[in-house]
């Protein structure tokens, strides 16, 4: 599990910090006030560094509570009640991430961010399935 976590942990952060970045660019070249390169360098820096370390960390803790749920399932064995069916723990793990990530706001958000994270790991699925890994 720990080195799963950590795999896990370490790609999403580096892809949320790359997102948010180009994010961040592209914000800051839009909302830049002057036309002076200094000016356009200095927004585009705050809005990179703004928009990039949020993502990342959001993706990074994101990962880490699903490989935790994950983990979990696992320890259980969640999937021999399961019968033939696809392995039920990932799912399970990424409804449980989305759902305890946006617990705060409310029972029904939680519900669609567990929905997100099941859909998720269902186009996942589906794409390895159709690629054949």
């Amino acid at each position: 599990i720990t080195t799963t976590m950590f795999a896990n942990t370490g790609l999403a952060y580096l892809l949320g910090i790359v997102g948010g970045g180009f994010y961040g660019l592209r914000e800051g070249l839009q909302n830049t006030p002057s036309n002076r390169f200094r000016v356009k360098l200095n927004s585009v820096l705050n809005h990179c560094s703004r928009h990039g370390s949020r993502v990342g960390n959001m993706m990074g803790v994101l990962s880490i509570g699903y490989s935790l749920f994950e983990g979990a399932a696992d320890h259980f064995e969640i999937d021999q009640y399961t019968g033939p069916v696809q392995p039920v723990g990932p799912a399970l793990a990424a409804f449980a991430t989305g759902a305890t990530y946006k617990i705060q706001a409310g029972p029904r958000v939680a519900g669609l961010a567990g929905a997100i994270g099941l859909g998720c790991v269902g186009v996942t699925y589906t794409a390895y399935s159709v690629l054949g890994i």
